[in-house]
């Protein structure tokens, strides 16, 4: 009989593992930290911190295990799976460990024997698992019972008790893809949620929005967490049956999802530690009491809406680009498109494909085109793609690894992934340069993932309009804007009058936290600060850039208040670590947030 022996790399790692672990137990921070490179990083996930946070260099690292390292009481650490030697000399190695409330997953890159990223994320509390597999309910208790309660009758006695003679313990405000993933999430944690969405049905968000509009990344990245969608399912999502999808899974996911139900204030009762929330559902005013408050109105705030002279005389139509549905109307019609972002251009290709009469988009400053993902049906690169999933990567391991990256240092991928498409469509960069089009690649060439990560916007995924204002089938008018609205014309800073029967501000939105602003109160909102973005989250945390999304599915600096959305690869993945954080505060686990000054969220 023989053996395998463990391969040098292995060997390495299990080495490097096995002194941090001893250095852990012995609380010796000076040791641990001399473990990792002078230039380093720690991104951890709620296992250690409480938080969502990078710890860049030994410095940065030491301070924290000498506020975290003995209660957090990290042990069983073990490889899992074989370590893997990278062509630029790195072991990659996945790890399991235990804390004192849970168990975690890490990953761990090595340099010439010392750390060069370490990535730990808690995946669940001892003793609060998620059912699931042999752990399932049973459904049904056997046996011949009088008076026996149905599914159906315990689901509705729930229903007609929760927010009335019992209070949830989380009110979601808003029910898109955000909102119900993370419900998703809490339900399968046993804890008490209601969402609250002011339209009519789930998957309106999506409905309400223009006609042609189709998600624009594609399938593998979309997936809500638990049910996947069907391999039949097409690469690109139109809206209405992804709104279709969103209420099927409101159903089966067995939430307590309020429709037509409308936030109009909310304000935090420091004695209760708990918020007043005054709704209206159907018409109905109503108060609700929850612990925590978590805003899933979508990533964006307010339209920006600009101030134009002569806009009351426009004799035409004019509205934001959320209020765009349908191209339809403008038959023969001109249209104007403030603005160049992704919705401008989706309205103006729609427009187009209706036979308006001229279609003009304004483009005030540079925008980043990238070419879509899914072009290639298969699209065979990546972890979220179909030959991922051939190979065994499922949307859980995809999560983790994209989960694992350090943002401080994600632009130098970024710069090359962004250099090969630019080498790849040359041609179709220059012909869109030839074109007018004011065409960038990011403050720092990194392209329109890190402009999404830095402000959520300034970028077009091209799913066909590019080749339409190369061809001039969409007219372009740069580096000017609208001047003034007559009754049937714009004219332009240049001083340029064009007919218009549509104008259409795609001019974006503000930031998230004026829902926070309407909804509780300026001075909340400015103790928070913005929502999104990479960098510190407030001025009451002016220290080093820890290089993560500020105020996102983590503590703020408003006791029990927490902000969660994304595209739905990122609100998916992240929707874990706020449900953990959710759990943990209702169990009565102790929370200690590493990393805030000002607030430590230990209830």
């Amino acid at each position: 009989m023989t053996t395998t022996q463990p391969t040098a790399t292995t060997i390495e790692a299990t080495q490097w593992l096995q002194a941090f672990a001893a250095a852990l137990a012995r609380n010796d921070t000076d040791a641990t930290a001399a473990l990792f490179h002078e230039d380093s990083y720690w991104r951890d996930l709620v296992a250690f911190t409480w938080n969502i946070t990078t710890l860049e260099g030994r410095d940065r690292i030491c301070h924290m295990l000498e506020s975290r390292n003995t209660d957090t009481a990290a042990t069983d650490w073990q490889l899992e799976g074989d370590p893997t030697h990278t062509s630029d000399g790195v072991i990659d190695a996945w790890l399991t460990f235990t804390t004192a409330v849970g168990r975690g997953k890490g990953r761990l890159r090595l340099r010439d024997g010392k750390a060069w990223q370490l990535f730990t994320a808690l995946q669940e509390l001892t003793g609060h698992e998620e059912k699931q597999g042999f752990t399932r309910d049973m459904g049904v208790d056997h046996g011949a019972h009088k008076n026996r309660v149905t599914w159906l009758q315990r689901r509705q006695e729930e229903q007609a008790a929760l927010g009335y003679t019992e209070q949830p313990y989380v009110l979601i405000i808003g029910g898109g893809q955000g909102g119900i993933g993370l419900a998703a999430r809490l339900r399968r944690l046993n804890i008490p949620t209601i969402v609250a969405e002011r339209n009519p049905n789930a998957g309106d968000s999506w409905r309400n929005r223009y006609d042609s509009l189709t998600l624009h990344d594609p399938v593998w990245f979309d997936h809500m967490p638990y049910i996947p969608f069907p391999a039949h399912w097409p690469i690109y999502t139109p809206k209405d049956q992804m709104g279709d999808w969103l209420q099927m899974y409101v159903n089966i996911m067995e939430l307590n999802y309020w429709t037509s139900t409308e936030a109009r204030h909310a304000e935090y009762d420091e004695a209760t530690n708990t918020w007043r929330v005054q709704v209206t559902r159907d018409g109905q005013p109503h108060t609700l009491r929850p612990t925590h408050l978590v805003l899933a109105t979508g990533m964006s705030g307010f339209p920006n809406i600009p101030s134009i002279p002569g806009a009351d005389t426009f004799a035409g139509d004019l509205m934001h680009s959320s209020k765009f549905r349908t191209g339809t109307p403008y038959l023969g019609k001109h249209a104007i498109i403030l603005g160049a972002n992704n919705s401008a251009h989706d309205i103006a290709h729609d427009l187009w494909e209706h036979d308006a009469a001229a279609v003009t988009m304004i483009q005030r400053s540079h925008t980043t085109v990238t070419r879509s993902a899914g072009a290639n049906r298969t699209n065979t690169g990546g972890n979220y793609s179909e030959a991922a999933v051939a190979a065994g990567i499922t949307t859980d391991l995809a999560d983790l690894i994209a989960a694992s990256s350090i943002n401080a240092i994600a632009p130098i991928a970024a710069k090359q992934a962004t250099d090969d498409t630019r080498a790849q469509h040359a041609d179709f960069y220059a012909r869109l340069e030839a074109a007018g089009f004011l065409l960038d690649f990011g403050e720092d060439q990194t392209g329109a993932g890190m402009k999404y990560q830095r402000r959520g916007s300034g970028y077009y995924i091209d799913v066909g309009a590019s080749e339409l204002v190369i061809s001039g089938d969409i007219k372009l008018r740069t580096r000017v804007t609208i001047d003034r609205i007559n009754p049937h014309s714009v004219v332009l800073t240049d001083g340029t009058e064009l007919p218009a029967d549509l104008i259409v501000y795609a001019t974006g939105y503000g930031n998230m936290i004026q829902w926070a602003e309407q909804l509780i109160s300026k001075e909340v909102a400015d103790r928070v600060g913005k929502v999104w973005g990479l960098g510190s989250n407030t001025q009451y945390d002016p220290g080093p850039w820890e290089g993560e999304l500020r105020n996102m599915w983590k503590p703020t600096h408003q006791p029990n208040l927490w902000f969660h959305g994304g595209n739905l690869s990122g609100s998916r993945n992240y929707s874990k670590y706020l449900a953990l954080q959710l759990k943990a505060r209702l169990e009565g686990i102790p929370t200690p947030v590493y990393g805030m000054t000002t607030v430590h969220h230990l209830r």
